[in-house]
């Protein structure tokens, strides 16, 4: 059989919505709840601005709550949608699912997907616009309880809000934060997100699998840089980011005192080591380093390569640190004609993530 006609498209092609979760006090967000709430608020008002936001609630008292902090905020709440779906937590960049685009549009000829236990064939199977790839979220390693996350993918599915489309399960622990794609061919991960994930796997057999389930051609791994305070084991979205096929954004460190500073300026230079698909070095886009953000005498982690983009735009994280505004600077450079919108997340880190982890891009027409 000829290889179906499948890509993982890059995040900044054009998208259909962004997809999040709502947090509520069954979460881990309860004893800040106020405050990550407005955080919340900010980047719905900022996804909005230039796309829906496909917000996940987890029942009607949830939703009724959320459409009325959202409605007071003057959100444009005709590009807000609710969807009911249980969950364990809201970061949807690891249980949400990664989608594999057809080239040639929704009628572009797809190979029937590999499932577990094979349905019946539907008429129309190996048709489909979109392949959405449910890989097993196991909590980061096992860290915190996922059941309900790790069924998330499958939930939206059967909610209905997904076109033209079907699901393909893959039972092997993979997180959307720990993969970063230029959309051309090129995957960006970090060797110990994931040896930790498949310790007895080696490096050539998760390049073979991460390339053929995520159709790619080149698996670029990083063997350095860490954030405190990160309980991910080290995933590339809040380290390095493609600004484009032949250009990378990375979390730099230029302060020798700084714990960070030998893993970072090891990871600057295996990134300086690094080539494109035609054998130019990349270009890179250092960002800075804000000062260290401190919950009692616990680091967070706070990283300004954790930014989402959108049509249009690039949201960044913000943490009212004089760095903000050089780290939007840098992102003004690497994302040429998008606009820049700095997004509150100090209240964000205090669980170890950062406005990328939050969310999740959909294809555009995918819902």
């Amino acid at each position: 059989m000829s290889q179906p006609a499948l890509r993982f498209p890059a995040e900044w092609e054009p998208q259909s919505a962004v997809l999040l979760a709502w947090p509520h006090a069954g979460t881990d967000w309860a004893e800040r709840l106020g405050e990550v709430e407005d955080t919340y608020i900010a980047l719905v008002a900022a996804i909005t601005r230039f796309e829906p936001a496909l917000v996940c609630v987890a029942d009607d008292d949830v939703e009724a709550y959320a459409r009325a902090r959202l409605s007071s905020a003057r959100i444009d709440m005709a590009r807000v949608t609710f969807v009911h779906a249980p969950y364990d937590d809201t970061w949807l960049r690891d249980s949400g699912p990664i989608t594999l685009v057809a080239e040639g549009g929704p009628q572009a000829p797809v190979a029937p997907l590999r499932r577990e236990k094979a349905p019946a064939q539907r008429a129309d199977e190996g048709r489909r616009a979109f392949r959405l790839l449910d890989f097993r979220f196991t909590g980061w390693g096992g860290k915190f309880e996922a059941s309900r996350d790790d069924l998330l993918v499958e939930r939206l599915e059967q909610a209905g809000i997904f076109l033209d489309s079907e699901r393909q399960a893959i039972d092997f622990a993979l997180e959307g934060g720990a993969i970063e794609t230029d959309g051309d061919g090129a995957l960006l991960t970090t060797w110990q997100c994931l040896h930790e994930r498949h310790p007895g796997a080696s490096r050539e057999e998760l390049s073979r699998r991460l390339a053929g389930w995520l159709r790619q051609d080149r698996v670029l791994w990083l063997d350095h840089g860490y954030l405190e305070g990160d309980d991910t084991d080290a995933h590339i979205d809040t380290l390095a980011r493609f600004a484009a096929p032949d250009a990378i954004v990375f979390q730099a460190c230029d302060d020798p005192a700084d714990s960070h500073h030998p893993e970072l300026q090891a990871m600057a230079a295996e990134l300086a080591a690094l080539r494109t698909r035609d054998g130019r070095p990349y270009r890179l886009f250092p960002l800075p380093w804000p000062r260290p953000l401190m919950d009692g005498g616990r680091r967070l982690a706070a990283s300004y390569a954790n930014f989402l983009v959108v049509n249009g735009a690039v949201l960044m994280p913000a943490y009212g640190d004089d760095a903000d505004a050089m780290a939007a600077a840098v992102l003004e450079n690497a994302f040429p004609g998008r606009e820049i919108v700095q997004v509150p997340c100090r209240p964000l880190i205090w669980q170890n993530g950062s406005l990328h982890c939050l969310t999740m891009q959909l294809p555009e027409g995918l819902v």
